[in-house]
């Protein structure tokens, strides 16, 4: 009964270590099999220009002109993807998306492309982003679990017993076997790659928390009013629902619940169309009544995206009573 407790005890850790274990490794292999295999999403066949237009854009010569004609291709287009500026991939031949780039390693448009991970021989963009952060995530605390358990027998090999018999050897000695270069080597492998894989994984919530992409982060998105790096910052929380989805309990598993299709996302900013005048001017009365206001009040996406939905029914409210104000009005003056 006195050396039950210890024996209970020991299988109790045994246990404790083999679940997490086995977890962390199976989560770790399943997030990396996804963002390998995972195809990166590419824009469909409505994104490519016409046979017309396509003669006409290789025809001209002048910059100018061939703006022209992207532009009038891309009046075609949902109008939510073209609000930056356009852009024509001469290697696919189509008219780029928002935050759509080529990439020379795959050789093909990437819809939200972060970058070319030569890791896991894939791109990283819109289709597989989530993936690529669970695979972080994961291997992350994989090679924390590691670390940390063999961190007491790390300990121990400083303090080796050089006798020969076991039975003499204190308990708090590791035995001078081949087992201490094991030791040594599984923890400086682990304990490096924990460190740098904190580092790219910190970074990529920093991108997250900004709504960034890696080429957004060294060079920002150009709308059509100029460049602006928080373009499509929307807020630390609706940003981290843009790559994670609504549901939070599909959140730390390696499935696709990101929001949109890649080729829909919301701003910040209403960025004004110069053909549109009709609308500039409806929204001068919205201009005019708040003056300090640093941004437009309606988004720019905001039919198409749910996370914008508070802001839909605040601007809807607002309008509605500017409506009823203006009622009384008209009733005040007919009555004097």
């Amino acid at each position: 009964p006195y050396s039950l407790k210890p024996c209970l005890y020991f299988i109790f850790i045994a246990v404790v270590y083999l679940v997490v274990f086995h977890l962390s490794f199976v989560m770790f292999v399943w997030s990396y099999w996804k963002t390998i295999f995972t195809s990166p999403a590419s824009p469909s066949s409505e994104f490519s220009l016409s046979k017309t237009d396509k003669e006409q854009y290789e025809k001209e010569e002048r910059p100018e002109s061939q703006q022209e004609i992207l532009r009038r291709a891309a009046k075609d287009l949902p109008r939510s993807c073209v609000y930056m500026t356009i852009r024509y991939c001469d290697r696919c031949q189509l008219i780029k998306p928002d935050r759509c780039h080529h990439c020379s390693a795959c050789d093909l448009c990437v819809l939200k492309m972060d970058h070319h991970c030569p890791w896991v021989n894939n791109c990283v963009g819109f289709s597989n982003y989530k993936f690529f952060l669970l695979f972080l995530l994961y291997s992350l605390l994989y090679c924390l679990f590691v670390a940390a358990t063999v961190l007491q027998y790390f300990i121990k090999f400083w303090t080796l017993c050089r006798r020969k018999s076991a039975e003499n050897c204190p308990k708090n000695e590791l035995l001078d076997t081949r087992a201490k270069f094991h030791v040594l080597f599984l923890f400086f492998v682990a304990a490096m790659f924990f460190i740098s894989i904190l580092s790219l994984f910190s970074y990529h919530c920093w991108l997250v928390g900004k709504n960034r992409s890696t080429i957004e982060a060294f060079r920002a998105p150009m709308f059509r009013n100029g460049p602006d790096k928080n373009g499509f910052s929307l807020g630390c929380s609706k940003n981290l629902r843009e790559v994670f989805g609504d549901e939070k309990k599909y959140w730390l598993l390696p499935i696709f619940t990101s929001l949109g299709d890649g080729c829909n996302f919301p701003t910040r900013l209403v960025i004004m169309d110069p053909e549109q005048l009709t609308v500039s001017s409806q929204n001068e009365s919205v201009k005019s009544s708040g003056p300090s206001q640093p941004f437009p009040t309606r988004p720019l996406s905001e039919s198409q995206n749910r996370l914008l939905a508070n802001d839909n029914q605040w601007a809807e409210a607002s309008s509605e009573d500017d409506s009823v104000k203006s009622g009384t009005e008209c009733e005040l003056i007919d009555r004097l």
